[in-house]
């Protein structure tokens, strides 16, 4: 087993992290592009495994779509390979075949495609035999459960011989990931409505245009959560707007209240530190894949917050919650469940000398425990598992002068 050592000078001074592109973007870009008749021009794609897993598996256009440990891959080739008459067979890696794929399924079959299961009801692997003919224009699909179900649907639904209205049932969980799908088919042609809880897409065609990927929210919320934990220092994030179609883009207000000042400059963003003002309680409902990071920055500041909106995050690549809870306990902090689905961050009061954390294979476990580094010394096992999403975030700690040992674990 590999480990990182990691340990970070006093201050940081200031300094550029050259972001990557956005992951979410670029998958919904790649999809939209294959669907497209005609030429687009799409540039700045993300360099995150799973993007160059979508990159391979279209242009190669192999009878087995193996995945890998992709989520969105999964399900937004599930949908294209459906909508394009395709026989497939959707596969991944051991835990990639426990994460359900019922729902989207369930859709598909009810618009009239072919798909069955080759294991576990309701899990891939699974074969795609296509949609020989559209048998409904409306479908019901949960809003509470993954985001990426709906964007795959709306990816499709131009294409589709008579459009596609979707019906959102209950709570609508990641809303921003929908609305950045329908901004991106926006820019390509696509006029759609969304009213109450329906979204209604005629059927049209995409068209070519040029599009540029914005650089990752996600993976610059672990720079913010450093600085917050940092006794000061100033960074500049490369390539991120702040009027954005990403979500994840809430880390600016949050971070607000944990001690990160936040401006907007030409070709990116400065972040300075400032007095933690203090966070008492966010809903992680539209950007879930923030939590760990914003979990380990309260309990790092001292911070009792409440956290909701933690439903989805049980099926991510590991079942964040669970895995939250055990590497926090390493130096005395927890995420505790007060009430159901309602969580608590207890910080921690002491700090050990050293803490090693366990990733589970999910790469924002390796980089949401990261800023530990700045009150204690800290050992990230397996940290290649950051190339699904961000493969040169350790080449990034090194630019701000943070030492990085590489050791051989048992």
């Amino acid at each position: 087993m590999t480990l990182l050592r990691l340990s970070q000078k006093s201050e940081f001074n200031p300094s550029r992290i050259p972001l990557p592109s956005s992951k979410s973007e670029s998958n919904r870009a790649l999809v939209i592009d294959a669907l497209t008749e005609g030429e687009n021009k799409i540039t700045n794609l993300a360099e995150a495994r799973d993007t160059q897993t979508m990159i391979r598996l279209l242009k190669s256009n192999p009878a087995v779509f193996d995945v890998l440990d992709a989520g969105t891959t999964m399900r937004f080739l599930t949908a294209y390979a459906s909508v394009t008459n395709q026989k497939k067979v959707m596969t991944g890696t051991a835990r990639m075949c426990e994460r359900p794929i019922g729902i989207l399924v369930d859709a598909l079959r009810a618009i009239g495609a072919d798909i069955h299961y080759l294991n576990a009801e309701g899990y891939p692997p699974l074969a795609i035999h296509g949609l020989p003919e559209q048998k409904s224009d409306k479908v019901k699909i949960r809003g509470d459960v993954s985001s990426q179900y709906i964007s795959a649907m709306l990816m499709i639904a131009p294409i589709l011989p008579q459009g596609l209205e979707i019906e959102l049932e209950g709570k609508v969980g990641s809303r921003t990931y929908i609305e950045m799908t329908l901004e991106l088919m926006a820019q390509f042609g696509i006029k759609y409505t969304w009213e109450g809880n329906r979204i209604n897409v005629p059927h049209q065609a995409y068209q070519s245009t040029t599009f540029a990927v914005e650089s990752d929210w996600s993976g610059a919320s672990y720079w913010f959560s450093l600085l917050a934990c940092s006794d000061s220092g100033a960074l500049f994030l490369e390539g991120l707007k702040e009027n954005s179609l990403q979500g994840d883009s809430k880390i600016v207000e949050i971070m607000d209240y944990l001690g990160v000042k936040s401006t907007f400059e030409k070709g990116g963003v400065l972040l300075k530190k400032q007095a933690v003002k203090g966070l008492k309680k966010w809903d992680f409902t539209h950007c879930p894949d923030l939590a760990q990071t914003v979990a380990v920055t309260c309990a790092i500041l001292g911070q009792n917050a409440i956290f909701t909106g933690l439903e989805s995050l049980k099926i991510k690549e590991t079942d964040r919650i669970y895995a939250l809870q055990q590497e926090l306990a390493k130096f005395n902090a927890d995420l505790k469940e007060i009430e159901p689905e309602v969580f608590q961050v207890i910080p921690s009061v002491t700090m050990p000398r050293k803490v090693q954390i366990h990733t589970y294979e999910d790469h924002r476990m390796a980089m949401a425990f990261m800023p530990l580094l700045t009150k204690t010394e800290v050992i990230i096992e397996d940290p290649e598992v950051v190339n699904k999403s961000y493969p040169s975030f350790w080449n990034h700690c090194e630019l701000l002068g943070i030492s990085i040992e590489k050791q051989t674990g048992l």
